[in-house]
């Protein structure tokens, strides 16, 4: 990343290379300041293209809404990867405060840019149950450790027990909240299913199945809050 904030598409996928085949050499030879702007521009870029996978993958969904979400991702997740950056960047500079590293908040964000460089593969493995979640979360606890190492000038030893630790309970947490939201989803497409037809029904009929239907709903969230308390 240079000092000028510049838009250059080669510039960005030889850095999405660099990250993902050569970790080592990117964190040793990154820039620690230079400003937010080429940080910025690569993690919006990154956003936009799992963003644009997530998209044609919901063609292959079995429900509109599922390609009107899909196509809303395009613009949705080039937004919510910048602020994730950010907040990300946050939390890490905290951490590394913790482990001792004297550097500042901008070379954290910079270390947590990085990481977009893998945001096209969970995407694309997003397609297998949990898998997407998984890689995302083990890759990117890789990838900081290196940082950790290479840029922080922290102890590998000290950089894998907390980012391990951090990334066993993510990966936990994250495969409750999505086996949650598929049980969720099943249930509403079951319950949907049920209103086909419902103008051709009698109103006690109709009543009856708005009551399932409300019914269904309750049961999801407790067995979602029950999900959440285990």
């Amino acid at each position: 990343m240079s000092d000028q904030t510049t838009f250059d598409i080669n510039q960005v996928i030889a850095q999405a290379k660099e990250v993902i085949t050569n970790p080592v050499g990117f964190y040793q030879t990154m820039p620690k300041t230079g400003g937010y702007g080429n940080p910025v521009i690569f993690v919006a870029v990154m956003g936009a293209v799992m963003g644009l996978i997530t998209a044609v993958l919901s063609f292959f969904g079995s429900t509109a809404g599922m390609m009107a979400a899909g196509l809303g991702a395009i613009i949705v997740m080039p937004i919510f990867a910048v602020l994730g950056a950010f907040i990300g960047a946050a939390i890490l500079y905290v951490i590394w405060k913790l482990m001792g590293s004297a550097e500042s908040y901008e070379t954290a964000f910079r270390c947590q840019a990085s990481v977009a460089a893998i945001y096209p593969i969970p995407a694309l493995l997003a397609i297998v149950p949990y898998i997407g979640s998984i890689v995302m979360i083990a890759w990117g606890a890789f990838l900081m450790i290196e940082a950790s190492v290479s840029v922080h000038g922290r102890e590998r030893r000290t950089a894998q027990i907390v980012f391990g630790i951090l990334a066993a309970l993510m990966i936990l947490s994250n495969i409750a909240s999505e086996r949650a939201a598929r049980q969720m989803e099943e249930r509403m497409e079951r319950m949907g299913s049920q209103f086909q037809g419902i103008e051709d029904m009698s109103p006690e009929e109709a009543g009856r199945k708005m009551g399932e239907f409300f019914k269904g709903l309750e049961e999801g969230a407790n067995q979602a809050a029950d999900n959440r308390g285990d």
